[in-house]
Parts: structure tokens; C-alpha cells; sequence
């Protein structure tokens, strides 16, 4: 359902507060559940696309990320079973008036035309883990391993970090989560970053940025200077002469990984700060003054 407009589908406004935004499926609800179309596969798939909408406004963090980047981009952080998981609709539909019947996250089989809602046994708890890593981790990919304690018992995991796992990113690790207190399978296990601070680079994205001071001297003249990158090396660029204090100076290619797409690699961006000094020798003072008496 990508490019969706969730609060088009309920019919209420984007700032709607949750209350209106219940009242309005619930009004969708009645009109729509399979109990009260029975054999109609119309409403059945409107009835899904509602509960989708519901699921997703109903739930601050998921609201807040469909806000924040929009259709498309929502789609591409959820599935369809990350959008339902966690989430009963049974006390809802009984107080609709529809007894237990749930709608569960998934249709089961049946004839085409005929598909009817099970209610599926919950999943267990989604666990997250904070794994620490690196820029060059994240910029390379890594092996690690990872231990969490599961009802009192203590598991190591080996996990590929794939490359470009940015802080706000999420690996998921099926059915390493918590057990199902309901007979369900096991909830999933997510790993995201938390990035160690470098001391040269930081990141913005996929864009790296580091500074690079310079003498007065050296930013007038113009000068080639030597730069590291993430994965060790140095590369030289030359400074034109007249450079401004704080320019930066982009280095295509030489940034972060996109996780999805690795081949693909932000940029590397050199800031030039002008470092002048605190303090001049005499010779320095009589220079500056003839330069000054130039007109510089």
C-alpha cells in the first residue's frame, strides 16, 4: 500500500487527536467488517485498508514516523506484520459488537473471492539492541557477537552488521525475541546502532565532514594539503589560493554506505578553518603593517 494517505483512508484530518481518529474507524468499522458483509470481498479488502490506517494512526510512534516520512518512506521501514504486530483489535470489536471475531494481521486461505479473517495467536514481545559501532564499521560491515538474557537464560548470537547501519536503522533478527505468553511464535529481535564517536569525522546521513585548519598564510596563497579518509588512507587536494575560512570542500564518494544500496556511498565534506594566531613576533607585527600599508 505504498504511497497511501492514511488519514485520506479514515477520512480526518492530519492533526485529528486520537479520539477522532478512533470514532472515525469505528464508524468505517461497522460499515465494513466481514461480519456484516458476509461473502463480500468489496469490503473486506476496504475493511483491511481501514484496520491498516487505524493500526498505524492509533499508535504514536508509528504516527509520528508515517509524519515524519511520509508514505513511501513508512513503507519502506514497516511491513505489513510490523504494522500489525502487537496490536489486538479484539477489545475494539467487542465493543463495536462484534464478540471476538479479530482481524489478526492476516487473511487465512480459502476459494478466490472467499477469503475470510482468522484470529492469529499473538506474537510474542519485540526485544531492540543497542549494538555500539564505529564510522568504519558501519562505512565497512562487521561480525559481531551479541549477548541477551531470555526469561533468565543467557544466548550469544553471531550477527552480520551489514554495511551502512546508521543510527535510526534496524536489522531484525526473526523470532529472537520474547516468547509468546498466548502459544504464539516468538517475537523478533532488532539491532540498531549506536555509534561510538569518532575523533576526526562526523556524520550527517551518509556525508562525512571533518575540518582542516590553515595558516593565513596558506589560505592566501593557496597551498595542497593532505587529508585521512574513513578507511585509512590519505588523499591530497589542493587549496586555491584566496580560500575563505570556513569553506568546505566536497570529495565525491568517499562517505558512508547506503545500507540498501552499498555500492552507493555519501560524500566527504573538508571544512577549511583559517586558524590566526594569538600572539605575533615583532618581525610578524612589521610584515603585517608593510602588507597593511599595501592596502591588504
Amino acid at each position: 500500500m505504498s504511497n497511501t494517505d492514511y488519514y485520506d483512508i479514515l477520512g480526518v484530518d492530519r492533526k485529528a487527536s486520537p479520539e477522532e481518529i478512533k470514532k472515525a474507524y469505528r464508524k468505517l468499522a461497522v460499515q465494513y467488517h466481514p461480519d456484516k458483509n458476509p461473502g463480500n470481498a468489496e469490503a473486506e479488502a476496504t475493511f483491511k485498508k481501514i484496520s491498516e490506517a487505524y493500526a498505524v494512526l492509533s499508535d504514536k510512534e508509528k504516527r509520528q514516523q508515517y509524519d515524519t516520512y511520509g508514505s513511501a518512506g513508512f513503507q519502506q521501514r514497516y511491513s505489513q506484520e510490523d504494522i500489525f504486530r502487537n496490536f489486538d483489535f479484539s477489545d475494539i470489536f467487542r465493543e463495536f459488537g462484534f464478540g471476538g471475531s479479530g482481524f489478526g494481521a492476516f487473511f487465512s486461505g480459502g476459494p478466490r473471492g472467499s477469503a475470510r479473517f482468522h484470529h492469529a495467536p499473538a506474537k510474542g514481545r519485540d526485544r531492540v539492541y543497542e549494538l555500539p559501532l564505529t564510522l568504519r564499521e558501519i562505512a565497512e560491515g562487521a561480525q559481531k557477537t551479541i549477548g541477551f538474557s531470555i526469561q533468565g537464560q543467557t544466548e550469544q548470537l553471531q550477527v552480520r552488521i551489514p554495511k551502512g547501519l546508521l543510527p535510526g536503522k534496524k536489522i531484525r533478527l526473526s523470532g529472537k525475541g520474547d516468547p509468546s505468553p498466548y502459544g504464539g511464535p516468538p517475537g523478533d529481535l532488532y539491532i540498531q546502532c549506536r555509534l561510538v564517536p569518532h575523533s576526526l569525522f562526523r556524520h550527517e546521513e551518509h556525508d562525512l565532514f571533518m575540518d582542516h585548519s590553515l595558516r593565513l598564510s596558506e589560505a592566501m596563497l593557496g597551498t595542497q594539503i593532505r587529508v585521512p579518509t574513513l578507511d585509512g588512507k590519505e588523499l591530497e587536494i589542493r587549496i586555491a589560493p584566496g580560500t575563505q575560512h570556513k569553506t568546505r570542500m566536497r570529495i565525491p564518494g568517499r562517505g558512508l554506505p547506503k545500507m540498501q544500496e552499498p555500492e552507493k556511498k555519501g560524500d566527504l565534506y573538508v571544512q577549511i578553518l583559517i586558524s590566526l594566531p594569538r600572539e605575533l613576533t615583532e618581525e610578524q607585527k612589521d610584515l603585517l603593517k608593510k602588507l597593511k600599508d599595501k592596502g591588504l
